[in-house]
């Protein structure tokens, strides 16, 4: 919200200056808010619950619920940063060598809490040859995955939108799935639904991560980032069944290890490497496999 003398962003910077504070926003689903939201993710904020519409008992009760799980994420994570438990990973111990065994010709990437400004850090430094498409599924409310693919968008040298039902997928074009709905890819086409929730969710990184296994087979690179809950973990399977490669977060940079501690679990993950390392590797990993 704004105050009478500083915005949001302003009081967010003063408090990351002087303070080890998580900080989790109440946003306005306004494009003012929602482009506030993003910004607020992307230089530290450590998630966001949507300010409830009206003076409905059940929405309350639902950010209510919402806002008690995120303080107990934020709380632990302040645990481990005050252990000394943040740092960055050597990246030799915690990569196995592995070689895409095909052609990759599609990238996927899900992520939830702490994701923004992960996937704010990778998209940017993606070079616009890369030269495949790159598909997104961020956990995030109608309405904030537009601000969040805007953002994105004026900061990268890749186009980054937010998906839209049945349009062509192109090389170099990043497709950020829409709050409230599930992304898939079939037919060299973007398909939008609103069928049910999975684990809770939708959009769904299960659910894109099954259709471009189905849609890319063993030409498929997927990578599974920090967030609550278990979504991914089956997705990665379906990748991995496929022969395609696979990339999850290390514990120590994740600033929830959950869906990645999943996606792991299932012995189905290629590589474990820290935040900073996965632009540069899913470059390398794209280019080591067009020279096949």
């Amino acid at each position: 919200e704004e105050m009478p003398d500083k915005n949001g962003l302003e009081v967010l910077n003063e408090i990351k200056k002087i303070s080890t504070s998580e900080v989790i926003m109440v946003s306005s689903l306004t494009t003012k808010g929602s482009l506030t939201t993003v910004e607020a993710l992307s230089i530290g904020a450590f998630d966001f619950v949507q300010k409830p519409s009206g003076n409905s008992i059940i929405q309350m009760n639902k950010t209510k619920k919402e806002l008690i799980e995120k303080i107990r994420h934020a709380w632990e994570l302040k645990k481990r940063k005050k252990r000394g438990k943040i740092f960055k990973a050597d990246v030799e111990k915690n990569t196995k060598q592995h070689k895409p065994e095909r052609k990759i010709e599609a990238v996927a990437l899900g992520a939830s809490t702490g994701g923004p400004k992960v996937l704010y850090d990778i998209i940017t430094k993606i070079p616009k040859d890369i030269g495949v498409p790159v598909f997104v599924v961020q956990h995030m409310p109608s309405g904030f995955t537009k601000a969040f693919a805007e953002r994105l968008d004026n900061n990268s040298s890749l186009r980054v939108i937010e998906a839209v039902n049945e349009q062509l997928i192109k090389p170099g074009t990043v497709y950020i799935a829409p709050g409230g709905y599930h992304m898939t890819v079939s037919s060299q086409k973007i398909i939008l639904d609103k069928s049910a929730p999975i684990h809770g969710v939708r959009p769904s990184v299960d659910k894109l991560f099954t259709s471009v296994a189905e849609a890319y087979n063993e030409k498929s690179l997927c990578c599974i980032f920090t967030g609550m809950g278990k979504d991914g973990a089956e997705g990665v399977k379906a990748i991995k069944a496929k022969g395609g490669f696979t990339i999850a977060q290390d514990e120590v940079t994740s600033v929830v290890y959950g869906m990645p501690k999943a996606a792991y679990e299932t012995g189905c993950i290629d590589i474990v490497i820290p935040d900073y390392e996965i632009s540069k590797e899913i470059v390398k990993i794209v280019r080591l496999s067009n020279d096949r």
